[in-house]
């Protein structure tokens, strides 16, 4: 932090945190920064703990990096985002609007222009490797050094989400092995999606782990593009294929229906917008991972799936996000 403050750190990632990746999601040299095209502004705001996830939540709305930032002598949080110089305005305005009405705290943004360079270089200094369950989590800028019993993806998040450091990825990376572990080799998982891929951690993960194709969609074109170098970044080219796209309505997305997994690590109001869809696009059994939720969300978002028929099997809590696991259960259990 800067100004008047005394000193910032880094907010633990609870337990790791999850992608907040807040100081999360640092950036992507080269597939992210030096790619993108669109100049970058910052919108940066001071709240008290208590605020901090519904704030940050309105920041994702448009901002593919939030960084949490604490200043120890007060205990108030600053939260900066980084995003496309005016893009995302409508959504971000709703966002912060709902964040002040459910929080009751009126905080006032910040924004201006800043240097692509010298945000990748702040980024990459808070973005120390992650471990989740078996999974170690490294930046490009750090050394290769793979580590015995771990699954070591190699990442550059970019201005995209998904660093590893956020509950909320955190929590689908926690998913993703029990899941694994639930489906023994004789019932293998064999189509995979990834809506909201960001960095691409999800769908490198599961490719990974499951050893099966995923198909990667984002409708921001530097989420895209991030996610396709991290997958040729960790040697995944031929199982991941990134593409642009709005969700259920693309193409491709209903050409591959029905899926054995998705991922929707996004927010709580397209999830719920999004619950018919999906349930017609799971294949009998097939499980969907949320995430993108506050703990708060959690029974809002279950409801609007439970009305389409799936069912929870479980949910993972990180650090104020909840992750849910739910199925299609209108066919016999295949794990």
């Amino acid at each position: 932090m800067t100004g008047s403050t005394s000193r910032s750190t880094r907010r633990a990632p609870s337990a790791c945190s999850t992608a907040s990746w807040k100081r999360r999601e640092r950036t992507g040299a080269e597939a992210s920064v030096s790619g993108l095209g669109p100049a970058l502004e910052s919108v940066a705001l001071d709240v008290p703990e208590a605020a901090v996830p519904a704030y940050e939540a309105a920041l994702r709305t448009a901002c593919g990096s939030v960084g949490l930032f604490r200043d120890e002598a007060s205990g108030t949080w600053r939260l900066e985002g980084v995003k496309p110089a005016g893009a995302g305005e409508a959504a971000l305005a709703a966002g912060l609007a709902l964040a002040a009405a459910a929080t009751g705290v009126d905080a006032r943004a910040r924004r201006g222009p800043i240097a692509a360079e010298g945000w990748l270089a702040r980024s990459m200094a808070g973005f120390p490797e992650q471990t989740v369950g078996r999974f170690a989590i490294r930046g490009s800028h750090l050394p290769d050094r793979p580590r015995a019993g771990r699954i070591t993806l190699r990442l550059d998040a970019g201005v995209a989400f998904g660093s590893g450091e956020h509950g909320s990825t955190r929590g689908c990376l926690l998913a993703l092995e029990r899941v694994a572990r639930r489906r023994p080799g004789r019932t293998r998982v064999w189509r995979i999606l990834d809506l909201g891929t960001g960095s691409g951690v999800l769908a490198l993960a599961a490719a990974r782990l499951l050893r099966r194709p995923v198909l990667a969609v984002d409708v921001e074109p530097w989420s895209v593009r991030t996610a396709a170098a991290n997958a040729g970044r960790n040697g995944l080219r031929p199982r991941i294929r990134c593409r642009l796209g709005d969700g259920w309505r693309d193409r491709a997305v209903r050409a591959g229906q029905p899926y054995d997994l998705v991922f929707a690590n996004i927010l709580a109001r397209p999830l719920c917008a999004m619950a018919r869809d999906l349930a017609a696009g799971l294949a009998p059994g097939g499980r969907a991972i949320l995430a993108g939720l506050l703990v708060s969300q959690a029974r809002q978002v279950l409801a609007a799936h439970r009305r389409q028929g799936l069912v929870l099997e479980w949910m993972v809590n990180e650090g104020g996000w909840t992750t849910l696991v739910i199925r299609r259960g209108d066919a016999k259990r295949r794990a």
